[in-house]
């Protein structure tokens, strides 16, 4: 049987813990996670959106904004394409929303895990200029699709990557040799070049961070940033669960803002959703979104098409709502069913 222990890091649990008001042990867990020192300890325990960075600290950021700022002014037909996991859904609609709601002429595309396998491919690209789309944005993709960015390019597109992978390298003598995209635009907190000082963003939470410096060069209010936030926050913190991403860093904070919003949220889907699960919204944890909402979000990815989670989170009426949340939670018992067989065999 195994034996677990918690690493003895070392440092004064006592001291801290009586500074802060919290148990030795919640000192010790958050010394193992490298929150040492007052400002560090402080961010952990107590930090809020406020304490946010700014998007713009992200390499490319700028540019990629401005080349979305002038789309939308000139009406240019701009296409979302994501990827079909509980990250690239979220993050589609995150991206969707956002510009939709600077009056953007907006779709989304989400490849097919079966035909059309992960990330960005020519016959993605191909349906973009067949329905006469003149920029594509990736969310939880497109940071390794040299190809297919330069096939896109000579077509004539514009392209703007937004991505959290690690940046594909070559080795030359033992020096790394990093190859970007041939994007108008490539926002990745992984790039070198990147000063923005959390690296372990999830998809969906650099796709946040672009609508959110768009709204603000575009001239927004602070009180319609702030909107934004509770509508698009929530599901920043279940792709950031769904990723199973370090909760450290900025990444604690958008999961705890994020969780505040969900306990009220005004999206039909999500509300379906927890309800078909026998949840109250305001009793949703971490837990859930791991183990309960967000395999449903999956589910559709893996045995259908992620589409119907997207459409989820799109429903414009409770029966339209109903229907898909029902839908995904057979979906995800089909999932569940199929892995009972699997396990079976294996054993046998």
């Amino acid at each position: 049987m195994e034996k677990w222990f918690v690493a003895m890091k070392k440092a004064d649990f006592n001291g801290i813990a009586e500074k802060y008001q919290i148990s030795p042990i919640i000192a010790r867990l958050m010394r193992n996670r490298d929150a040492v020192g007052d400002d560090a300890i402080d961010f952990y325990l107590n930090g809020t959106v406020e304490d946010l960075y700014d998007g713009l600290l992200m390499k490319d950021m700028d540019r990629a904004v401005d080349i979305l700022k002038e789309k939308i002014e000139e009406g240019k037909k701009i296409r979302v394409i994501g990827d079909y996991d509980i990250d690239g859904v979220n993050a589609t609609y995150i991206l969707q929303q956002g510009l939709a709601g600077l009056g953007a002429d907006v779709d989304t595309d989400i490849p097919d895990r079966i035909k059309d396998g992960y990330g960005l491919n020519q016959m993605l690209i191909d349906r973009a200029l067949e329905d006469d789309v003149d920029t594509i944005i990736t969310c939880d993709n497109g940071i390794a699709a040299m190809s297919e960015i330069a096939y896109g390019k000579e077509n004539g597109m514009t392209i703007v990557v937004t991505d959290h992978h690690e940046v594909p390298y070559l080795e030359e003598n033992g020096e790394k040799k990093y190859l970007l995209p041939p994007a108008d635009a490539v926002v990745d907190p992984h790039r070198a070049d990147c000063e923005y000082p959390f690296k372990g963003l999830c998809g969906a939470a650099v796709a946040y961070k672009l609508v959110e410096v768009l709204y603000r060069v575009s001239g927004k209010s602070e009180q319609e940033v702030e909107h934004l936030q509770e509508s698009l926050m929530e599901n920043v913190a279940i792709a950031t669960i769904g990723d199973v991403m370090d909760l450290q860093g900025e990444n604690r904070i958008l999961v705890k803002a994020g969780l505040r919003a969900l306990h009220k949220t005004q999206n039909l889907g999500l509300q379906e959703l927890i309800r078909v699960q026998g949840i109250e919204a305001e009793n949703v944890t971490p837990y859930h979104i791991g183990f309960v909402l967000g395999p449903c979000i999956n589910a559709s990815g893996r045995l259908d098409t992620a589409e119907h989670s997207l459409k989820l989170l799109c429903a414009k009426t409770r029966e339209e709502a109903a229907k898909l949340a029902g839908d995904l939670k057979d979906l995800n018992e089909s999932r569940k069913e199929l892995t009972r067989q699997g396990e079976a065999k294996a054993i046998e």
